[in-house]
């Protein structure tokens, strides 16, 4: 989290208003005061208008808990961007940029956090993966689909339709995500099945009105493009010499240089070495 804090800073210097959903459960620690005083006066310091918030989720959790995810491959932490609409703070936004803690930033994120959100519940990227197999509001391609905008400069052509989002990086509409209640339906299908990628797909079952936006504001590919403002440290299939997948996270350095190859954020990096024990 650290270093994509540190990565907005240093492409942005407008105001940034970052909030750190957490939740305190026995197998969960939550994210500490004392580590969200100091990211929040690390970012006053570049715009005193900006502030770092924690958000305790636990309450909302709980009461409305995913427990057939629990267990999953991934945290129960990744579904906390399921309760965005439960969060009075945050419900009264007009939108919200959600960003998993693997994201590093390249660019500026204005453009994309100013795109036109009219008649959509959430405007995202398409998963380098799960496009090619999953697809929720039909499977061939349309031309008078009012429930899916395109705003890719660059389209792969196919007869077949490209909906499944991944969730690392999704700008929400928060007032149409209320209206349409899809938030709370995504949390529902964690609460009744098992779901391989538990948030993601539940999102995806549970949007029904989408805008897709270039990949450059979600890479997920282990490298960055030169266009690239948002790059997601996401997992990596490999094929060569035997089938893996390859986790690699923005502090894991080593891995960071050695695995992918990667010197471009050393910056950033040198930087989170010196202040990663204040958290």
């Amino acid at each position: 989290m650290l270093i994509s804090i540190l990565s907005l800073l240093k492409c942005n210097s407008g105001v940034l208003h970052i909030y750190i959903m957490t939740i305190d459960l026995e197998d969960t620690k939550p994210f500490t005061d004392k580590s969200t005083k100091f990211l929040d006066e690390l970012v006053r310091k570049v715009n005193p208008k900006s502030f770092v918030k924690k958000i305790d989720a636990t309450e909302i959790f709980v009461k409305e808990l995913p427990k057939w995810n629990m267990k999953s491959y991934f945290t129960p932490c990744s579904m906390l961007r399921l309760y965005l609409d439960r969060v009075s703070e945050i419900a009264k936004l007009d939108r919200i940029l959600y960003m998993d803690y693997d994201v590093v930033c390249r660019g500026s994120i204005l453009k994309f956090y100013d795109t036109d959100l009219t008649g959509v519940e959430v405007a995202g990227i398409l998963d380098i993966y799960g496009r090619r197999f999953y697809k929720y509001h039909g499977i061939l391609k349309r031309k008078n689909d009012k429930n899916l905008i395109d705003a890719r400069e660059e389209k792969e052509w196919s007869i077949l339709k490209q909906d499944y989002m991944n969730s690392g990086v999704m700008l929400f509409n928060i007032p149409e995500c209320i209206k349409s209640g899809c938030l709370r339906k995504a949390v529902d299908l964690c609460a009744r099945r098992w779901m391989m990628l538990a948030d993601q797909a539940a999102l995806n079952k549970a949007i029904s009105r989408r805008k897709l936006m270039p990949r450059r504001y979600n890479e997920q590919e282990e490298r960055p493009r030169k266009n690239t403002v948002l790059h997601h440290f996401s997992n990596n299939f490999k094929f060569w010499p035997y089938f893996r997948v390859q986790k690699v996270k923005p502090f894991e350095i080593d891995k960071v240089h050695h695995v992918l190859k990667i010197i471009e954020y050393d910056d950033i990096l040198d930087k989170y070495n010196k202040l990663k024990n204040n958290l």
